[in-house]
C-alpha cells in the first residue's frame, strides 16, 4: 500500500492536509500518511508523531528560541524517510522546514510534493533556485504563482484555493448563526482573532484586548466573539484574558466559519485567516507585530505593498492593515468604529471583499490537490 510522509506545520495546514487525506484514501484505500500535523491531520486518520502546535513559530527571533524543538523535529523526519522508505513526501506550506526535509527526500531518491507555496514572489525570491533542485511538483493555489513557477523553471501545478475547493460543510444564514451564539440582529458584535501560534498570541492578544477595551468605551453594548485555533488550548489565552474579565469574551472552538459569519467586523492577525474573512466578506482589520529584528529584516527584503493575503490577492488595499508602530489600540480602535457604527461603510466593505472570491474562483484546469497526489502516487506527475 503506498505510504505518505506528510508534514503541515501550522492550524491552517493541518486543515488543509487533512483534506488531502482523506479524499487520497478514498481513492487509494489503505494508503499510510504519517509525520507532523494536528488534531485535524489525526481525526482524518493520519499518524501523528510530532504535534504542529509544537512547531508554530513565526519569526526570527522565536525560532532561535525554539530551535532545539524544531531541529529535533526535522532530525525525527529525516530519520522516518530513511527507515520507512514513503512513496511520496507531501510537504504543506512551513518553508524553512519543509525545504530542509525536501533535500533529505532528493537524496533518497523520494519524490516531493509541495503545497500552498512559499511566498518567493513577495519576499526571499532566491529560494526558488532551492525549490526548483528539491521539489518535484509545485501545487499552488493562486492563479498568478504558475506563472511565475514557470518562468523560473519548476514544474508546477495550480490546483486551486483550498478555500474554495475543499468541500465544506454549508454555512447557515446568518441570522441563525447569531441567534445560535445568543445574538440578535441589532447587535453590534467583533470577532477577536489572534492567530494560531503561540508566539502571535503572545505578541498581539494584548493588543487586541486593549482595543476591544476602547470599543466597549465607545460602544457600550458591542459584543465579542473570539474563536480558537485547533494548535491552540483555552489556557494559552488565559494570562490575557484574565486581565480583562468586564469583557465577557467567549473563547469558541471548532467553529470559526460561523463565527466569522456572525461577525459586524474583526481585528486579525495576518495571514491565511484574512482570506477566508474576506471570502466571508466580514470587514475586518489587519495588524502584526514582529520582534524588532525580524521587523528590520524582512521590512527590507518584502517587496509587496500589504501583508494582508487578501490585500495582496487583489492587488489593492481593500481593508486597512495596521503594522509594527502604527498597530496601536487606538489606530485598530478608530478603523473599525465605523465598520460597527456605520452599515453603509459596512456593506462598502463587504462589497470591495467580494472581489477576493471573484480572484480565487479561477478553476484548475488540471484537477484539485488530490487529484495530483493520486497522480504522483501512481507514478505520474515527477521530472
Amino acid at each position: 500500500m503506498p505510504r505518505v510522509l506528510i508534514v503541515a506545520g501550522e492550524a491552517s495546514g493541518d486543515l488543509h492536509a487533512a483534506h488531502i487525506v482523506r479524499g487520497v484514501r478514498k481513492r487509494l484505500p489503505g494508503t499510510e500518511f504519517f509525520g507532523i500535523g494536528g488534531r485535524d491531520m489525526r481525526a482524518a486518520g493520519a499518524e501523528i508523531l510530532i504535534d504542529s502546535g509544537e512547531l508554530a513559530v513565526v519569526g526570527l527571533w522565536e525560532v532561535l528560541a525554539h530551535r532545539k524543538t524544531i531541529f529535533g523535529a526535522l532530525d525525527r523526519m529525516r530519520q522516518l524517510m530513511r527507515e520507512r522508505r514513503p512513496d511520496l513526501v507531501l510537504l504543506t506550506d512551513y518553508p524553512d522546514f519543509n525545504l530542509r526535509l525536501a533535500a533529505t527526500a532528493r537524496e533518497l531518491g523520494i519524490p516531493v510534493l509541495y503545497y500552498i507555496s512559499p511566498q518567493v514572489w513577495a519576499w526571499r525570491e532566491g529560494r526558488v533556485k532551492t525549490i526548483r533542485e528539491r521539489v518535484d511538483m509545485m501545487a499552488v493555489v493562486f492563479p498568478f504563482e504558475a506563472e511565475f513557477y514557470r518562468r523560473h523553471g519548476v514544474p508546477v501545478r495550480y490546483v486551486g484555493h483550498p478555500l474554495i475547493t475543499e468541500e465544506r460543510p454549508l454555512t447557515p444564514n446568518r441570522a441563525a448563526i447569531r441567534k445560535r451564539f445568543g445574538l440578535n440582529d441589532t447587535d453590534r458584535v467583533l470577532g477577536l482573532y489572534p492567530g494560531s501560534r503561540r508566539s502571535e498570541v503572545r505578541r498581539l492578544l494584548p493588543v487586541i484586548l486593549d482595543t476591544a477595551q476602547r470599543i466597549r468605551q465607545q460602544l457600550p453594548n458591542v459584543k465579542f466573539l473570539l474563536p480558537l485555533a485547533s494548535t491552540l488550548g483555552e489556557s494559552d489565552l488565559q494570562p490575557w484574558l484574565a486581565n480583562h474579565p468586564d469583557l465577557a469574551i467567549p473563547v469558541i472552538r471548532d467553529r470559526t466559519p460561523e463565527v466569522t459569519a456572525a461577525c459586524d467586523a474583526i481585528v486579525t492577525v495576518s495571514g491565511t485567516v484574512t482570506l477566508e474573512i474576506a471570502l466571508a466578506g466580514t470587514p475586518m482589520v489587519i495588524i502584526n507585530k514582529l520582534a524588532w529584528l525580524t521587523w528590520q529584516i524582512v521590512r527590507r527584503m518584502v517587496k509587496l505593498e500589504h501583508v494582508g493575503l487578501c490585500n495582496i490577492v487583489a492587488g489593492e488595499r481593500l481593508v486597512p492593515e495596521r503594522l509594527q508602530h502604527d498597530a496601536t489600540p487606538e489606530r485598530i480602535a478608530a478603523d473599525l468604529l465605523p465598520m460597527l457604527q456605520d452599515e453603509k461603510v459596512n456593506r462598502d466593505y463587504r462589497q470591495r471583499l467580494s472581489r477576493v472570491r471573484d480572484i480565487l474562483s479561477t478553476p484548475p484546469e488540471d484537477g484539485d490537490i488530490v487529484d495530483l497526489t493520486v497522480e504522483m502516487l501512481e507514478g505520474g506527475a515527477r521530472r
